[in-house]
Order: C-alpha cells, then sequence, then structure tokens
C-alpha cells in the first residue's frame, strides 16, 4: 500500500509564518518526522523544541513526533566536496527509510524554510523511492524562506530593475564576485566570507541570522563599515541559542534605499 510522505516546509521559527497549505497537510497525516543533529551539535535541541511549538500551535490532534538521529557528515572540506555529500545523503536515505518501515501511516519530515532551497528533504526523498525499499508518494508544501524573510525584515526588494539576482554559498562567494555578480544572496556561510571580498568598501549588505525567532539579528549598511558588528552579532545569536543560521544580501555600488537600521 503507497503511504504518503510530504515534506512540510514550516517556513524560518515563527509559529504564524507556517502556511494554512502546510497546517493542513500537518493535521492530516499521521506522524511527523525530525532530523535530529544533537548527537553532533547539542545546542541544537532548541530547533527540534521549535517544530515541536509550531506543531502544538497548528495541529489539532497530537501525533508522535519521531526524531532521526543525522549520520555524521564530513566537514572537514574534502576534495571531492560533492561525493562527500552524496554519501552523506545516501546515509540518511537509509535512517529515514528505516525510520518509516519501523513507524506504518503517512508520515510529514517537518523542513526548515522552504523544501525548494538548499534543503536535502527532496533529493533525500526521491532517494527513498528510488530504492523502492518502501513505497511512497512524495509530496512537497512550500513554506516562507529565510530570504523572503530577510528581505521583508530590511524593506528590500530582492532584484534590481531590470537586473538578476544569484543565489549562491560562502563557498562559492569569492568566485561569483570575480565573475562579475554584484547581486548576490548568500546562504550556507559559516565564516562570513564576505569579509574578505578585495574591494569591500564596493559593496553593501543586508544581514539576517536565526530570522523568525526570538533571538533574531538584523544589520545593514556598507560592509566596510558593518562587517565586525556582523560577526559580533553573529556569535550573540549562537550564544543565545546555541546555533546560528544566517543569510544575506550583497550588493555592489550604489543601492536605491538608505541605510538599514541594526
Amino acid at each position: 500500500m503507497t503511504r504518503r510522505l510530504a515534506l512540510v516546509g514550516l517556513g524560518p521559527g515563527d509559529p504564524e509564518l507556517v502556511t494554512a497549505q502546510a497546517a493542513r497537510v500537518l493535521n492530516e497525516v499521521d506522524y511527523f518526522l525530525v532530523a535530529d543533529k544533537t548527537e553532533q551539535h547539542p545546542g541544537t535541541a532548541d530547533l527540534i523544541a521549535m517544530r515541536e511549538a509550531i506543531c502544538a500551535r497548528h495541529v489539532r490532534k497530537k501525533r508522535r513526533l519521531v526524531s532521526v538521529p543525522d549520520p555524521e557528515r564530513d566537514r572537514t572540506d574534502p576534495p571531492d566536496y560533492e561525493g562527500a555529500v552524496r554519501t552523506w545523503h545516501e546515509a540518511r536515505a537509509v535512517r529515514w527509510e528505516q525510520t518509516l518501515l519501523d513507524h506504518p501511516g503517512d508520515a510529514a519530515i517537518l523542513v526548515w524554510g522552504d523544501p525548494t532551497l538548499y534543503d536535502s528533504a527532496i533529493r533525500l526523498a526521491h532517494r527513498i523511492v528510488e530504492r523502492g525499499v518502501v513505497d511512497v508518494e512524495v509530496e512537497v508544501v512550500p513554506g516562507l524562506s529565510s530570504v523572503q524573510l530577510l528581505a521583508a525584515r530590511h524593506g528590500l526588494v530582492l532584484n534590481t530593475i531590470g537586473g538578476s539576482i544569484t543565489i549562491t554559498t560562502g563557498r562559492r562567494l569569492l568566485e561569483d564576485a570575480a565573475a562579475g555578480g554584484d547581486n548576490l544572496l548568500v546562504m550556507l556561510d559559516g565564516t562570513l566570507t564576505c569579509r574578505r571580498l578585495p574591494d569591500p568598501a564596493g559593496w553593501r549588505i543586508w544581514w539576517g541570522a536565526n530570522l523568525g525567532s526570538a533571538h533574531e539579528q538584523l544589520v545593514g549598511g556598507d560592509l566596510d563599515h558593518v562587517a565586525d558588528e556582523i560577526w559580533a552579532r553573529r556569535a550573540i545569536a549562537r550564544q543565545a541559542c546555541g546555533w546560528v543560521m544566517d543569510t544575506y544580501l550583497l550588493r555592489r555600488g550604489g543601492v536605491s534605499k538608505p541605510a538599514d537600521p541594526g
């Protein structure tokens, strides 16, 4: 019998940012699955608690929340980065698959932000289908992303008039900037790579950390003036929560709005 596997975007963490569609699906499935990274990162226990709070707010009848221990990932910057990520994804898919076998019924995987933007849930679900061990039909429920919340908090339009935007990572930022990218949305940057740009005075930045949480941090301004403040605010966010998730928009040259308040 085919079972339902819904990948539900919960938004950045604020229960008020969960869509009506996501709330409906959460009320239709039998239980919820959540990645548990506390073994490697003890501070992330709060992320599970936030998911529980979201479900308590939107789900009428109590349902099981099943934690799936996340396998160790090679974070030593291996030469074959993509291969290392694929190995990690395969190990995750096997664990999610076994959890589905151990728990009958329809399930929802609780995904931060939106499942389609820098999240592996869709790839893992497709791999589970490919393996054919458990018969599931995958459904993707979009959610508000941290990118959208960042723009809203700073009162920004992400694209320039008649221009484009490049969504990239800290790992590729310097390369994308050197190639001429002048409107860059940066994710997954644990070292704030923008501090290493050769011409920081030529950039503006709008940054946000732990968006949608009680410990949200925001900074905007000329990169060369606010980079140190951003690094300090990032440390404050981590100390407050035990974890930090941040993203930022970089724009080269002039901008069409004044400096944003921190």
